[in-house]
């Protein structure tokens, strides 16, 4: 698909827009019959949108309307619009001659899967979606309704950014849409989907949701374009390219998930609701399965080597745990070194933090810190138990990490831990050293349980770079020091690594057989699901942003 700069779009856009779309008087009814038929043909007119070429336009550029995103998102029959109506009152280089219903943004609400959400889509045929002071106080007043019900919020958006005509105003309609983004943060759940152009100030909403999605080939955000790019620095870059769905998915992480295409990504905005709960003072939604809790997991025997260095998938372990192997995961694409997954056990939803073996040895490094962090407040905000399963190395060592500020950006990690309220299970599969060990959810900073699996090593540091720090004279005094570095090696691992050593102290609730894990993980989540813990009273704390 042939991209067109996004000011283009717009004019064309506006071009479409017949003159008289929404503006002729009609003569007065004599009868209410007459009164209601008048309002079936301008309800029709509105629903029609500002005509077939327009719409066209939209389908050439690889996109479906407004509409029947909402159609898609929403169950069959369920939307119900506010302010359909509603036209700008601005004056000034046009516009009082182009004032079309709905003014370029539909809103409203229905179900997904029976329970209530609400949605507004930018409608990209009228006035390219830009936003300006009517269009504006239709989402405000949106947004208010979903806070003050307590329902989720999904923003489908395909917009120019402000609408230029108007001024100051269309950026005034911006702060009111990122004020009430930060107020419902942690409150409801708001999901943004980008099916189009989001730039400038507009790129800051999504960025303020829970979760953004964006389909590869129609979806673009950045905060100045690349006409602008080009001028300012001479790199000479497309809208994909700068701003993408694979950039922001795979590169800067500002999107969780990146699609082929609109179906497919309405379908899963779907699925990811079926996890969460409505709002903050609810349980996520709990489903009756099939698949026993106490079902046996000795799979895990032959998926996990005993070897700490051999590598493996974390997700196929997460798999065979999990109710019928199913989990979503969240920002797949981006911080490979550690996985993050919305799943159900026993059909109780969970957030699942795991090192990943297979990227970087799973090791923490700036970008694992900052998904895990996100992910872990993301679950206390909405009251979904966290189990934290560990095979890590340590912090990722090295000049560019450090001076990147690997210790704040590992701090976040540590802090969302430690302020997560929920219930809390720590599972070490393999090995767990140093702050890592800590860091990754401990009995120390909070976990509520704390399990292991035999093939556990816990401890400040692997055994070979422990023994060549303890025993650095001795092995340098040695005829063979080779073999007196393996001896040592051997010695600090059976006095200070071996699986019981944490279970001995209490650090570790229970060494278990990697096939009860799935038991064991279901029985004492039950158990704390009556879970009450109160933080001190305060404003609110200091996040190591």
């Amino acid at each position: 698909m042939v991209e067109k700069p996004v000011e283009e779009s717009v004019a064309e856009s506006v071009a479409e827009i017949p003159v008289g779309f929404g503006e002729s008087e009609p003569e007065r009814p004599d009868s209410v019959h007459a009164r209601v038929e008048q309002l079936r043909r301008l309800r029709a007119e509105v629903h029609a949108g500002p005509g077939v070429r327009a719409t066209q336009a939209q389908h050439d550029r690889g996109k479906l309307t407004a509409r029947k995103r909402i159609e898609l998102l929403l169950d069959e029959g369920s939307f119900t619009e506010l302010e359909g109506l509603r036209r700008h009152r601005a004056t000034g280089f046009g516009l009082e001659n182009r004032r079309p219903h709905t003014d370029g943004v539909i809103t409203g609400w229905g179900t997904v899967e029976g329970r209530q959400v609400f949605v507004y889509a930018h409608d990209f045929r009228i006035f390219g979606g830009a936003l300006g002071e009517s269009h504006a106080a239709k989402i405000h007043k949106l947004m208010d309704l979903a806070e003050s019900s307590g329902s989720p919020l999904v923003s489908l958006c395909d917009g120019a950014g402000a609408r230029i005509q108007e001024g100051v105003t269309a950026l005034a309609g911006y702060g009111g849409i990122f004020s009430r983004n930060a107020l419902s943060s942690g409150v409801i759940p708001q999901i943004s989907v980008i099916l189009g152009p989001c730039a400038g100030g507009a790129a800051y909403s999504p960025a303020l949701t829970d979760f953004t999605f964006m389909v590869r080939g129609v979806a673009q955000m950045f905060i100045t374009g690349p006409d602008v790019v080009q001028a300012v620095t001479g790199e000479r870059v497309s809208m994909d390219e700068l701003g993408g769905a694979d950039v922001h998915a795979s590169v800067s992480g500002v999107s969780a998930f990146a699609y082929d295409d609109e179906v497919s990504c309405l379908e899963d905005v779907r699925y990811l609701l079926s996890f969460l709960p409505s709002n903050n003072r609810q349980a996520p939604p709990a489903v009756a399965g099939d698949d026993p809790a106490d079902r046996r997991t000795d799979k895990l025997m032959d998926l996990v080597p005993a070897d700490p260095s051999q590598g493996y998938d974390v997700r196929a372990v997460i798999e065979e745990i999990v109710d019928d192997g199913e989990s979503f995961e969240i920002q797949p694409d981006w911080a490979h070194n550690v996985v993050c997954a919305l799943t159900r056990i026993d059909g109780q939803v969970v957030g699942i933090v795991a090192n990943q073996p297979l990227a970087c040895a799973g090791v923490l490094d700036i970008r694992a810190s900052e998904k895990a962090a996100r992910f872990v407040s993301l679950c206390d905000a909405y009251n979904i138990p966290l189990v934290t399963m560990l095979d890590v190395p340590g912090f990722l060592p090295g000049v560019e990490q450090e001076h990147n500020g690997i210790i704040r950006h590992g701090a976040k990690l540590l802090y969302a831990y430690c302020n997560a309220t929920v219930p809390r299970i720590q599972l070490i599969m393999r090995k767990a050293y140093g702050g890592a060990y800590i860091v990754m959810d401990s009995r120390s900073v909070g976990a509520d349980l704390s399990f292991a699996w035999p093939t556990n090593e816990v401890a400040v540091m692997g055994a070979e770079g422990a023994a060549n720090v303890i025993f650095r004279r001795q092995i340098a005094a040695a005829d063979d020091p080779a073999a007196m570095r393996r001896q040592m090696v051997e010695e600090y691992k059976s006095e200070l690594m071996h699986p019981y050593y944490a279970a001995e102290r209490g650090l570790v609730d229970d060494v278990i057989e990697p096939g009860e894990t799935r038991a064991v993980l279901a029985r004492s989540l039950a158990m704390l699901r009556t879970k009450h813990r109160a933080l001190p009273q305060r404003k609110h704390g200091i996040t190591p942003l």
